[in-house]
């Protein structure tokens, strides 16, 4: 009888920290936004199943181990929250497979991709000729994003988490004197951005704690 009330004290734990994790990383579920979230997902699953089943772990030292991966997990994300080359290494960055109707070998190779591959997504998103590809990008994710030639908002915001993205700068023929200008105009600073669109022409401007 000890050893199922054992086991239903680390199973009780084990949800309990799936719970309380959900909460501190701000997501509705365990579903996966990123690599980095499918082996949070991994690693919990392998702690909590090996250890319900192991006698010689007490109960103290599972909660022990729970507390530190909750505690390396919520340092990994203030860390890729903070810092853009972290999340780059640790999410992948987007990759781009098709510029200006040409397709960059290189790219497509390095990730393994068949001929076959690349003109299946390009159909999924309702494109059939790689010519009329202004730009196609594979995210970290593996879901491929097409632009094409003549669609007038770029489908990339010019600002994140107050840093710019030269390269949606790029695709809409502007560069950073032209946002900078925007942004005085609008009355804000680099920093104080969280999300710039270009929309209809024009900088939309997200910022932080102002609605």
């Amino acid at each position: 009888m000890l050893i199922y009330s054992l086991m239903l004290g680390k199973l009780a734990l084990g949800l309990l920290c799936l719970v309380l994790q959900i909460n501190l990383l701000g997501k509705g579920n365990l579903a996966p936004n990123s690599a980095t979230d499918q082996v949070q997902n991994y690693v919990l699953g392998g702690i909590i199943g090996g250890v319900i089943y192991n006698n010689a772990i007490s109960i103290l030292d599972f909660l022990l181990v729970l507390i530190a991966w909750t505690l390396l997990v919520l340092i990994l994300k203030y860390l890729k929250a903070n810092s853009i080359a972290v999340k780059d290494f640790v999410d992948g960055s987007p990759t781009i497979l098709i510029e200006r109707g040409k397709i960059i070998m290189d790219a497509c190779m390095r990730h393994g991709l068949l001929a076959h591959d690349i003109t299946l997504k390009l159909r999924m998103a309702g494109v059939y000729y790689i010519k009329d590809v202004k730009r196609a990008v594979l995210e970290p994710n593996g879901q491929l994003t097409v632009i094409q030639y003549g669609e007038q908002n770029a489908r990339y915001p010019l600002i994140l988490d107050g840093q710019i993205d030269d390269d949606a700068l790029e695709l809409i023929d502007k560069d950073r004197i032209w946002l900078k200008g925007e942004l005085h105009t609008a009355g804000y600073e680099l920093k104080d951005v969280y999300i710039g669109e270009y929309k209809d022409g024009a900088l939309v401007v997200y910022p932080y704690g102002r609605e």
